[in-house]
């Protein structure tokens, strides 16, 4: 990856920036964590689609976010993995509607697994506890990103607001 200016740098802190707010907004209404997971930031993590440089901002600000998650280290670690790994994804995909599909899988299984083992560690309970988790995960995920994260790419697209010299 080549070296990052002092615009996309600040679009990255701006991204995570936003990121940490939006989450703590949605935690107000208990969505930020658990099994239904339904975080408004979480439609920012489309935005590498236009500008792969805030995928750093993204990984930032989820891990900001789950200081305070109720699931400690595990998720600070494997969730925050998760949302790089589709960040990073997602600015390789070449079709818009493909854009918030790594979100979706990539929280969905990973973090379905991380609430199953939370739940049962890895005894026989485990399939069934990480095909539920990872069903409500993604379809959380899908709401925030196909919903939120689709109206944002289109708004961005038709206002211009990504200058091409902020894309890496």
């Amino acid at each position: 990856m080549k070296s990052m200016n002092v615009r996309q740098i600040t679009l990255a802190a701006v991204v995570g920036a936003l990121y940490v707010t939006m989450s703590y907004f949605s935690n107000i209404f208990g969505l930020s964590y658990g099994y239904i997971q339904c975080r408004f930031s979480e439609a920012l993590t489309v935005l590498p689609f236009l500008c792969p440089v805030t995928a750093w901002g993204l990984f930032t600000g989820c891990i900001v976010t789950n200081l305070l998650s109720p699931y400690g280290l595990p998720d600070l670690i494997f969730g925050s993995l998760a949302t790089l790994l589709a960040a990073f994804l997602t600015a390789r995909c070449k079709n818009k509607w493909l854009a918030p599909l790594p979100p979706v899988v990539c929280n969905g299984v990973i973090i379905g697994a991380l609430l199953a083992f939370q739940e049962t560690g890895f005894g026989t309970a485990f399939p069934a506890a990480f095909a539920f988790n990872a069903f409500t995960v993604a379809a959380g995920e899908a709401l925030a990103c196909y919903v939120l994260g689709m109206l944002l790419l289109e708004v961005l697209v038709k206002a211009k607001i990504m200058p091409e010299q902020l894309r890496a």
